[in-house]
């Protein structure tokens, strides 16, 4: 027998498994969002890179010193 009961095989009987239920809650529910929402999403996320870009750039003619 092992110190370890983690390493015990006679903890681990096979008959156990027989009665075992399957348990199903990995089974996580669709994401369901609005049009209006994924629209809006959609905008924002363009509107930031938009901001981004002209940011940088106004920054690289800012840092040109030509």
């Amino acid at each position: 027998m092992s110190d370890n009961p983690l390493h015990d095989a006679d903890a681990y009987l096979e008959d156990d498994l027989d009665d075992a239920d399957i348990v199903e809650w990995y089974e996580g529910r669709p994401v369901t969002v609005s049009t209006a929402v994924a629209t809006g999403s959609i905008v924002a996320a363009f509107a930031i890179g938009v901001l981004t870009a002209v940011g940088a750039l106004a920054l690289l003619g800012y840092m040109d010193e030509d």
